[in-house]
């Protein structure tokens, strides 16, 4: 049965909308949005967040991503960020699906089948130790970039060498870290290409140093910078002890053991994967199912080799360890198409195995836990049972379908029903929600009562996400907080400021006497919870969870 261009569209585009509200789900100020969106709005408006470090010294220098998010906000007249952040999500995630198909294609699927494809890749994965995601649940530049470079992986399997070299030099724009496996490896490909058919194999080459270059370009006019990130210098003990504290993920030697054992199960799976669907391969299908994943495996020793050993400044930020994310994309897509496979040929349980891996990945981080389930947690159990009958319900579906039944339907209800079980019988919480009303009404007060160089402080918060979402949502600065303190892998001098900050103001804990040396300090309102409230002061602001005092 043939299937138009139009007709696969549609099935990823419902894909991308049935993912965006169930799994993977999607985001807003709950992780690296609370960073992002003040260093944006202090650049449509430098008036904002005069003296809030976060804001003040902005890490987004080697990317597009600030220059698009302000020309489409721009373009579109919309009066916030959220919008035009969410639309560029959706639209990366598109890409994303259409990748996991074209890959399905480019291993001789036909159409409707490659389609069960990106069903299951669209589920997601979360990359647990260095702490990345295949589809971000908020509208980041490394979420934008890897899916983008799963695009880059399906047109380069289909030798569709200029697209790819497109999509890989935009994604490498939008978040250059997350390129990097797919641009040595796409490289290293073109190269040997050149000797086998001379100079010509190369222009895909110049379109990705034309990339480069209009990275380096961008970079050299960003606005608001003032910090520059030290790229060749050596960590020292007292950044390294910081970085370990806010930034445990970019260094191996803190990962869980158990996660470790993922990573090499993973390595393993691909490899038997590959090794069975070789017949099927072309010559740029074996750079992407062989050389992605070593690649991939490889970042491992080389993060723990260049940052724990030669301690060099670039890495915290390169993250090259999160190139594991690229294990997670190829194994899903190898077993899905390794599933299909087996039940086209008969066998299928065979089939089940093979595709039970890519149903199980979304719905576990630590898979084997799922893979070898112990039946005491009934939470596992539940899990294991809805991959189980998805891969069961997809394996049946295509032996009956590729015997000429009536099967598309059932077929495609099975590979779907993790999108609806997961998140409620399996209790697959990818998220927990932290922008709350209280925070929204607080922030609300603040943009409405508050000069723009107005400084908050929440000093009985500790680590609560509260205040970071306050900075974004009021666009008034707070002194200091656990989740602006993430860039201390960024800007050494912000890492030597935020720390003064943290240990001198909100690491001793509240304590009434020390409201004077709050003010002191710059500080001018003071947002407190309910049960620390002021005897005999009046607060500016309340709610039924926090109160507001205006101490200077």
């Amino acid at each position: 049965m043939t299937v138009s261009r139009w007709a696969v569209a549609a099935v990823l585009a419902a894909l991308v909308i049935l993912g965006f509200y169930t799994l993977p789900g999607h985001t807003f100020l709950a992780s690296d949005t609370q960073i992002y969106i003040p260093i944006l709005e202090r650049f449509a408006d430098p008036t904002l967040y005069p003296h809030d470090s976060v804001a003040t010294r902005p890490h987004v220098t080697y990317s597009i991503y600030d220059e698009t998010a302000l020309l489409l906000r721009r373009l579109s007249g919309a009066g916030d960020f959220q919008g035009v952040l969410v639309f560029q999500q959706l639209i990366a995630r598109f890409c994303a699906l259409l990748g996991a198909y074209l890959l399905a294609r480019a291993l001789a699927l036909p159409p409707l089948l490659a389609l069960l494809v990106p069903v299951v890749y669209g589920l997601g994965a979360t990359v647990a130790a260095p702490a990345v995601l295949t589809f971000e649940y908020e509208p980041v530049p490394r979420g934008t970039a890897i899916c983008l470079l799963v695009l880059a992986l399906g047109l380069f399997a289909h030798r569709r060498l200029g697209g790819a070299a497109v999509a890989t030099g935009i994604a490498f724009l939008t978040h250059p870290p997350t390129a990097w496996p797919v641009l040595a490896v796409f490289g290293l490909y073109l190269c040997f290409e050149a000797r086998r058919e001379g100079p010509a194999a190369l222009r895909p080459l110049v379109i990705l140093a034309a990339f480069a270059a209009g990275l380096f370009v961008f970079s050299r006019f960003q606005a608001g910078e003032s910090e520059k990130q030290a790229l060749f210098l050596r960590i020292d003990d007292e950044l390294a002890r910081l970085q370990r504290l806010r930034g445990a993920y970019n260094w191996v030697s803190l990962w869980p053991a158990p996660y470790l054992r993922m990573y090499e199960f993973l390595a393993a799976f691909i490899a038997l994967a590959a090794v069975r669907l070789r017949p099927l391969f072309s010559r740029e299908a074996r750079w992407v199912f062989f050389g992605i994943p070593i690649v991939a495996f490889l970042s491992i020793p080389l993060s723990l080799m260049l940052l724990e050993g030669l301690r060099w400044s670039l890495i915290p930020a390169f993250q090259p360890a999160r190139a594991t994310a690229f294990l997670f994309v190829i194994a899903i897509v190898l077993s899905a198409v390794a599933g299909i496979a087996a039940a086209r040929e008969g066998r299928t349980g065979v089939a089940f195995l093979w595709l039970l891996v890519g149903f199980a990945i979304p719905a576990q981080t630590p898979v084997l836990d799922l893979l070898l389930p112990d039946f005491r947690s009934p939470l596992l159990v539940k899990r294991f049972a809805i991959s189980a009958l998805a891969a069961m319900g997809a394996a049946v579906g295509v032996r009956a379908y590729q015997r000429g039944r009536r099967a598309l339907a059932p077929l495609m209800l099975a590979a779907l029903l993790p999108y609806a079980l997961l998140p409620t019988w399996g209790e697959v919480r990818n998220y927990r929600v932290v922008d709350t009303p209280e925070i929204a009404q607080l922030a609300q007060w603040a943009r409405g009562h508050t000069p723009k160089s107005a400084m908050f402080l929440f000093p009985d918060g500790g680590k609560d996400p509260a205040a970071s979402i306050f900075r974004a949502r009021s666009l008034r600065g707070v002194y200091v907080d656990w989740k602006g303190g993430g860039q201390v892998n960024l800007l050494k001098d912000f890492a030597d400021e935020w720390w003064e900050r943290w240990s001198n103001v909100l690491e001793p804990g509240y304590a009434p006497e020390r409201i004077p040396s709050y003010a002191a300090r710059g500080i001018d309102y003071l947002v407190l919870l309910k049960k620390n409230r002021l005897p005999g002061q009046t607060p500016l602001f309340e709610n039924e969870r926090f109160l507001v005092y205006k101490i200077r």
